[in-house]
């Protein structure tokens, strides 16, 4: 599976506002196959968190009933321009990935 991710962050007066997508099958396990007439196996995102200066911002724990190719958006307090925000995720099958954003102006 490829690490895809996309993140956005800026600066808007004193709070910083965050937009991500992360792009992921997000399968429930319920759903069968069209040709085969299987279910697929379950693979979804089970925690996505959000770091700025080595303090979580956001939590995430989520479940099968998210959509395909999640969508966050948040906004916290205590960042400036041009500081560092990492958002990672982990999957039900041992799957992750990450991805850092500067924060603009």
């Amino acid at each position: 599976m490829k690490n895809k991710m996309k993140i956005r962050a800026w600066m808007d007066k004193d709070k910083t506002m965050v937009k991500a997508i992360i792009f992921h099958p997000m399968e429930t396990g319920m759903r069968k196959d069209k040709k085969t007439g299987k279910k697929i196996p379950a693979h979804f995102i089970t925690e996505v968190n959000c770091v700025h200066n080595g303090k979580t911002v956001l939590k995430c724990l989520w479940g099968p009933g998210v959509s395909k190719n999640p969508f966050i958006s948040f906004r916290f307090s205590g960042a400036k321009a041009g500081d560092t925000l990492k958002i990672s995720w982990v999957d039900n099958k041992g799957n992750s990935g990450s991805k850092e954003a500067k924060i603009s102006a």
